[in-house]
Formats: structure tokens, sequence, C-alpha cells
């Protein structure tokens, strides 16, 4: 028989051997569809050298694009159990959220959540027993990211993004609210105590200024305000509207930089301790004040183990619960930054609270601790934001381990593990989004394949149709 009678079946061949690694490749996606749980979906216990002693909450911000929710990736409040069991989960798209970002466990065991929404923010109780709000407050302003409840009935404000646009003034403040009175009691700007021209252009004055992202009470009449923009953390006195206490300066990044919700401690010599979320140094780091001059004192993570950390909280055990929130993660580590819990909950988490030890730290300083100097975050399981495999930066630097790559290949894990939760679909983990666009790549190569191989008929039938 002559060969070239074989040659018209081989195309077919072809295309029934590529149509099986498609389907292949699409079928992880299929498991994927299948077996997703819209409430409890890629939230994963990671490392779990101890049980936590109680209930942790996490509030996470949400995915958001320019301003918008999404209702699949949603603002939510994740309840974890001391072995990283989800205990229960409060969807904030359900409740017309925007984003979540401050929860303060409250003593009555309710907690009080700061939730944002178009063009104001809600601030409400929360009971974690019956799911529902026990009483609310609307306040008009925006993007809020920090409300507390103090001296039993009032509200302490961190107001950010308030540009009035008609007297072209920058209203940034911080404030109180009483809820009985309705009303604001008390007010503080930014602009009688910082030059419009602060912040060193990370913030501009006609619109995202100061960025204070906290605010809580730290003695009687003293606020200590986190204004992120200007690398400072302040504390200001209610009767004089003084600031007594600073520690950072604009524009120095060896202090702060881009930090978030500081807390203030006190070591047993009575000296004014803050440890701070120092955001863009991709470190938690503690500051001592001794003799009038802030010292660094502890500081734990760095480029490579944290992505953005936005709260750390010190428990009475002396380890320190943080929110590594681009790495999708809460971790709680030692004095030396060893990581003992660890659960994955993707969509930028914000704040965390070790339920029975109330809001904020509750633990020693560092140096009281006996643990002062550097370390680095070790111990981690390294999964994949809310599942249950290995990170690709991980897989990559490990796979390139000892080669001229390793660093460049990890680099690119990094920006994987950072945009992917964002991108691929709610229902479909990782590695079936991975397997997917290699089916979509193989699905364009057979198209340009038929092309090729019918590129004469496709010719003749193009030239006949123009003629």
């Amino acid at each position: 028989m002559d060969i070239r009678e074989k040659l018209p079946s081989q195309p077919w061949l072809v295309r029934g051997t590529v149509l099986l690694l498609v389907v292949a490749l699409l079928a992880p996606s299929a498991v994927s569809a299948l077996t997703y749980d819209q409430e409890e979906s890629n939230l994963e216990r990671g490392t779990m050298e101890k049980s936590a002693n109680g209930t942790t909450v996490i509030s996470v911000q949400g995915y958001h694009f320019k301003g918008q929710g999404n209702n699949k990736k949603p603002a939510r409040l994740v309840a974890v159990g001391p072995r990283g069991d989800v205990k229960w989960v409060h969807n904030g798209s359900k409740e017309g959220a925007t984003w979540f970002y401050d929860v303060d466990p409250m003593e009555n065991g309710n907690l009080l959540v700061t939730s944002t929404q178009q063009g104001k923010t809600l601030v409400y109780e929360f009971d974690p027993e019956t799911k529902e709000k026990v009483w609310t407050q609307e306040l008009p302003i925006e993007d809020t990211h920090d409300v507390d409840l103090i001296n039993g009935n009032q509200l302490l404000v961190a107001n950010l993004k308030n540009y009035d646009e008609q007297s072209k003034t920058n209203n940034d403040s911080i404030f109180v609210y009483d809820l009985e009175k309705d009303e604001i009691v008390w007010r503080w700007y930014f602009r009688s105590h910082y030059d419009r021209d602060a912040g060193k252009g990370q913030g501009e004055y006609t619109s995202d200024w100061t960025h204070v992202n906290d605010v809580e009470k730290v003695g009687p009449g003293k606020y200590m305000a986190d204004p992120r923009n200007m690398d400072e953390v302040i504390v200001v006195d209610r009767k004089s509207k003084e600031v007594t206490m600073k520690l950072g300066e604009d524009g120095n990044y060896d202090v702060l930089r881009k930090q978030h919700n500081p807390d203030y401690l006190e070591s047993e010599d009575g000296n004014p301790t803050v440890l701070v979320a120092d955001s863009h140094n991709q470190r938690v780091v503690e500051y001592e004040r001794e003799n009038g001059k802030w010292n660094q004192t502890w500081s734990v993570g760095s480029h490579e183990t944290l992505n953005w950390p936005r709260d750390a909280d010190r428990l009475p055990n002396g380890n320190t619960l943080i929110v590594d929130s681009q790495n999708h993660r809460v971790i709680e580590v030692t004095p030396k930054g060893e990581v003992v819990w660890e659960f994955y909950s993707p969509w930028l988490p914000y704040d965390v609270e070790r339920l029975k030890y109330g809001d904020e730290s509750n633990g020693s300083t560092m140096s009281d601790v006996g643990v002062t100097g550097e370390y680095d975050v070790t111990g981690s399981a390294n999964l994949e934001p809310g599942g249950d495999r290995i990170k690709m930066s991980v897989f990559l630097s490990n796979t390139f381990a000892g080669t001229p790559f390793q660093e460049e290949m990890q680099r690119l894990g990094e920006t994987w593990d950072q945009a992917t939760p964002f991108i691929r679909p709610i229902w479909m983990d990782e590695y079936a989004f991975i397997a997917a666009i290699l089916a979509g790549l193989l699905l364009v190569g057979w198209v340009f394949g038929e092309g090729v191989y019918h590129r004469r008929r496709i010719y003749h039938g193009i030239r006949k149709r123009l003629a």
C-alpha cells in the first residue's frame, strides 16, 4: 500500500491526542468547580506547631477594583479555632460591604466592625452567636480603616481621604463621635500640624494625603494615630491638641515606611514602647523610648518572608500575632521568628484578634521578654494562599536551587503568588489555574496548526470570495 494513503489519518491522530491533553488539563478545573465551597473557600491551615489559646478572628479586606467590591472575593470575618478549624464566616458582600478593616473584641463578647460602602462608613456591633447586628452607626466618610469604641458611648475615628473641593481644604483628622448626642464632640485636624507638602509625594494633599489608618486611646485623653504617608506614629493630647510624642520622621524610611496599626505598650520600667507593622519595610518592628530617644529593640521579617504586613499584636505568652497581608495569611511567631501557628485567608487580611485577650496587644515588650535584635520568619508551611500546595515562589526557588536562575525564578514566583489570587476564578485552585492556562495555550497552538495545515484551502477560499 502506498504510504500516502495513510497520511490523511495522521492529522486525526494528532487532533485526538491534543483533545485528550486539553481535557486532561481542564479536569482539575472541573474538580475545583464541583468541590468549591462559597463560604469557606480558600481557607486553609498552615503550620500548627501548637494550639492557639482560644478563637482567632481575622478581618479580610476583600478584593476590589476602583472601589467596587467583588462578591466572589468578598470582605469577610473569619473565626478560626485553636487548631485551624473554621468556626464561622461572616460574608461582608451580603451586608453590602466593599471592604472590612478593623475588628475589635468587645467586653460583652461581641465584635465592633469597621465596614466601608460606597461613599460612607458603617460601624456596627456584631454578635458572633446570632450572626446579627446589635446596633449600627453610619458615618458620611469614605474608606475609614479604624473606629474604636471609647468612654462607653463614643467612637474614636481615623478619618482619611477627606478633601473638600469647594474650600480647597484637606479635612483628614481624628475625631470623637458621641453616639447618644449623634454628633462629633472633638476633632483634631492634621492640616493644623503638617505642611501641605508633607508625605514626600506618597499622598497628594488633594486626595489621600495622610492615609491615617489607625487610632487608639492609649491613656486618659491620649490618642495614638498613624498617618501612614508621613511615616510617623504620633500621640495627641485631647485637651491641648498638641502632639506629645512622635515616632519616625517624614521620609526617613530607616525608621518606618508606610506602616499600619501601631500598638502602644509599656516596659516594666515604664518606658513607652510601640509595636508596629512596618509594611513597606516588610517587617514588624518594636521601638522603646529611653531618655527621650527611640531605640529599635526588636524586629522580625524580611522582604523574602513577609509581604506587606498590616497588623501585629503581642500576646501574653510573648509571641506576636501578625497579619502578613499580601501573603494572605496570619501567623503567630515566637520572639525569634519561628512560626508556631499559621492560617491562610485570601483577599488581603487586614486585622487579627485573639478574642480572649481583648483588643490590641496584651503582652510584654521584647525588652522585658529578654529577646532583642533582628530575626527572620522561619517554619512556615509556605502554602499557596488558601491552598494545600507549596507556594510558587518556594517551588521555583527549590527547583532552581544552586543555579544562576534561582534568585530570578524566586522573584518570578513571588510576583505570581501576589497576582494570581486576584485574577484566577474563585473556584479554581492555583495548580488547576496553571493547567487551564496550558490548555488555553495548547488550544491556541492547535488553531494555529490547523491554519497552517489548511493554508492552501483557506487561501483559495479567500480568493474565491474576493473574485
